[in-house]
């Protein structure tokens, strides 16, 4: 018999919001979480755009001195959100197997902060001046890794690299973890870290951010026949994944049940998605499947809806192919309008508002859609929340990342 996976536990740190009910109230209201940048690094290396989605909080008003010497930031940001996630599904208070709490986190990056402040350490003050921590510190799975010492997760902490479907991509393996009846809890997310001028300045270089150094805040428009490019931002989103029976026997509140998840490659090109969306329309069509569910039960997509011209198009017409006469039912919410591109921590982040929109009934919006592409003629939700139907409280869930990764969640209300 099959396990059922349900969600217990939420938490994040992001660019508008450091908490859970903050995030979600904002998202409801529309507020952009972009801005000019202020560190002198933008005009010292002449990044050509000046601006990004920070996080609101920052993690030195969170932790403590120590742990934000020994972590690099990207970990950091794991951190705040997992200890929100932790006290939210009541585990601080509960009795664990811990050889049956795994982790399962992603992130697209990683420890670029680390990495290349210590390449500047040794070319300026030499090698005795390197930290001793510099690699555990910079390693991609070290949020994984931090999260399993933290909570004594012994049953595994595995980590998804898949550019900006990482965080998704995790709740893929957190599903796979309690299904097969490795784990009973999994904590589950994504981190990212990487508002430096190195990738900023790479990003910018093909062309990928948009350029409204003038207005921020109306930079990132998903759909829109004036979108130039993304926002790049930062955080991190943790999902406490739990077997039904394991959170029936503890008296857990439950969120969600995480219903079904679909993975695919498009094998078409290392950054470009493949243009007719194949693989995404593979991949929500797996993600159905495996929930035991029909196009039309689907009251509401959350979107990855960067705001690129190439990258929109594609997620429309996999939509179109998957949900087919019923997609004007969808209510479509591209968030990445307000919160920026969080690379490998965009899909735990938007799962998150997914879990929230099937508990609560209602959608996030999306901001900044002035003139709708006529070639994208989607029912996306703006100026105000859209109510899901009642007997429709199916969210999913699209990430796509460099590298051709797509991964699609699918959350159902309970």
């Amino acid at each position: 018999m099959t396990r059922t996976a349900v969600i217990t536990g939420l938490g994040v740190t992001t660019p508008i919001g450091g908490d859970v009910p903050t995030f979600w109230a904002n998202a409801q209201k529309g507020v952009s979480g972009a801005a000019t940048l202020e560190h002198d690094w933008v005009e010292r290396y002449e990044i050509p755009v000046t601006f990004a989605a920070e996080l609101t909080v920052p993690t030195a008003e969170v932790l403590t001195k120590v742990e934000t010497k020994r972590q690099d930031p990207s970990t950091q940001m794991a951190t705040v959100a997992a200890r929100e996630a932790w006290k939210d599904a009541g585990l601080d208070e509960a009795e664990l197997d811990h050889d049956r709490l795994a982790v399962a986190f992603g992130t697209g990056i990683g420890g670029v902060w680390t990495l290349l402040d210590g390449w500047d350490t040794l070319r300026e003050r030499g090698p005795r001046r390197v930290l001793p921590m510099t690699v555990p510190m910079l390693m991609p799975n070290g949020a994984a890794g931090a999260l399993s010492l933290e909570y004594g997760a012994r049953a595994g902490a595995r980590t998804v690299v898949s550019a900006c479907a990482a965080g998704t991509e995790a709740l893929d393996m957190a599903l796979m973890l309690i299904r097969s009846g490795q784990a009973d809890v999994v904590l589950c997310g994504g981190a990212e870290a990487a508002v430096h001028p190195l990738p900023m300045a790479a990003f910018a270089a093909m062309q990928a951010l948009s350029k409204r150094n003038d207005d921020p805040q109306a930079a990132s428009r998903p759909y829109d026949v004036d979108r130039d490019g993304f926002v790049l931002g930062e955080g991190a989103g943790v999902l406490v994944v739990e077997s039904a029976e394991h959170a029936a026997a503890r008296g857990a509140r439950v969120y969600a049940e995480l219903a079904g998840t679909g993975v695919t490659a498009d094998s078409h090109h290392i950054t470009a998605p493949e243009p007719e969306g194949l693989g995404a329309t593979r991949a929500m069509r797996r993600a159905l499947a495996d929930a035991g569910l029909e196009p039309g039960d689907v009251a509401h997509v959350n979107a990855h809806a960067t705001s690129t011209p190439k990258g929109d198009a594609p997620e429309y017409l996999a939509m179109r192919s998957v949900f087919g006469d019923h997609l004007d039912d969808v209510l479509v919410s591209a968030t990445k309008s307000q919160t920026g591109h969080l690379l490998g921590a965009s899909g735990a982040i938007e799962s998150v508002l997914s879990v929230l929109a099937v508990h609560h009934g209602r959608t996030p919006v999306t901001i900044n859609l002035d003139h709708q592409d006529p070639q994208i003629p989607l029912n996306v939700v703006t100026g105000a929340p859209a109510e899901l139907p009642a007997d429709r409280r199916v969210a999913l869930k699209n990430s796509f990342g460099f590298g051709g990764h797509n991964a699609v969640a699918v959350f159902k209300g309970v």
